[in-house]
């Protein structure tokens, strides 16, 4: 602070990072030496998560010092606007009030390419706190290298192949996320089917909605060599290909961005992921791709039971993919983490974790069974 005063800047409010509450003379200390009122000396002291730092700068009523200093108190507010504030803070408090020793975990094991810099993933995790938070769970976020999921890994190193599986196994939910490039996509493929296979909980984004749609066309519709142009330029059987207007050759700039809308289908009306859109016939996602699932191969895939019940404005780009039979496999072309809020959990994501959440207690089922069975 010393350094800030000699400039000639004399701060109107200090906020003070530290472990624990501030002591009153600490304060009473800081406010002296700073020449700033007692009152806007704020305390911000670690808290279980930042989602609980507003609650704190609350008690220490920073509101009044605020709407002193920047005089807020002469904006007009309308009724409506009060009470939509009031709201607001009811329900952040309540999301974040301190959960019973009782609240359980759920498990999401994430199957990446980038999962040895998690940053990479800061949306999509903070994505699923909000819907974890919503269920009033805990999340516990498993990341796997989807590279050792594949047959290579396992002649290289078989303890992290091994590792990599045991994490996807007992996973309540699987999330593949986006990404490019060919690395470790032979691996999410492999995610996919087992969970398509043992009825696991599935949510793939992007790149993960085209891996289930290669699984889906290899294993059900005996399309072996089914893949990506993005993966192999000669592929026999391009699943997922360029869009037509993407230029080939050049990649920058090129790919199809911003929010778009999404018209589910008719006959969709049984579909999990547009009934947490409440029904509606159209939404409205954010893209972020270059690459697109074959419309040659829409009737073939459809048939095996593969349903695109989700399209865009010209009824001919895949939005959204789901089985039927199936406690949760949905995969988007869009990017639903771009819209997911505190209060307002994206919508894909609240419903997968709501899946998962299902498994656990299935999975608890089971086990209670069995040892009840065996006497235990």
């Amino acid at each position: 602070m010393r350094d800030v005063l000699s400039t000639g800047l004399k701060p109107d409010l200090i906020a003070c990072r530290c472990e624990v509450l501030l002591a009153k003379s600490t304060i009473d200390k800081v406010a002296s030496s700073c020449d700033v009122k007692v009152a806007n000396i704020i305390a911000v002291h670690n808290v279980p998560s930042t989602y609980h730092v507003p609650a704190l700068l609350e008690d220490q009523d920073l509101l009044p010092s605020i709407t002193k200093l920047l005089r807020l108190d002469l904006l007009e507010k309308t009724p409506q606007q009060t009470a939509n504030g009031a709201k607001i803070w009811k329900d952040w408090k309540a999301l974040t009030a301190p959960r019973s020793e009782n609240c359980k975990t759920v498990t999401i094991t994430l199957v990446g390419k980038y999962t040895t810099f998690m940053d990479s993933y800061v949306s999509v995790l903070k994505s699923l706190e909000h819907s974890v938070m919503a269920w009033e769970h805990k999340l516990n976020l498993v990341a796997v290298e989807a590279s050792h999921l594949e047959k290579p890994a396992e002649e290289s190193s078989q303890e992290d192949y091994d590792l990599a599986w045991s994490k996807v196994c007992s996973a309540d939910g699987i999330l593949v996320p986006g990404g490019f490039g060919e690395r470790g996509t032979e691996g999410m493929i492999a995610t996919a089917k087992w969970a398509r296979e043992n009825k696991t909980p599935y949510l793939g984004i992007c790149l993960g909605m085209q891996v289930a749609v290669i699984e889906f066309a290899r294993h059900m519709c005996n399309i072996p060599e089914a893949g990506s142009i993005e993966l192999s330029a000669n592929c026999p059987d391009p699943i997922i290909i360029f869009m037509p207007e993407i230029d080939k050759e050049t990649m920058g700039g090129t790919m199809r961005l911003g929010s778009r809308p999404t018209i589910f289908q008719e006959g969709s009306e049984w579909s999990k992921v547009r009934k947490m859109y409440e029904g509606k016939e159209v939404i409205s996602e954010r893209h972020r791709h270059r690459y697109e699932v074959n419309p040659e191969y829409i009737e073939r895939l459809g048939a095996a039971g593969l349903h695109f019940i989700g399209k865009d404005d010209k009824n001919v780009r895949m939005e959204v993919i789901e089985l039927k039979d199936h406690p949760w496999f949905v995969g988007v072309q869009f990017h639903p983490k771009y819209l997911s809020r505190v209060l307002q959990p994206s919508k894909p994501y609240l419903g997968f974790v709501s899946a998962a959440i299902a498994k656990r207690v299935e999975t608890e089922g089971v086990k209670l069974a069995i040892r009840t069975t065996n006497g235990v």
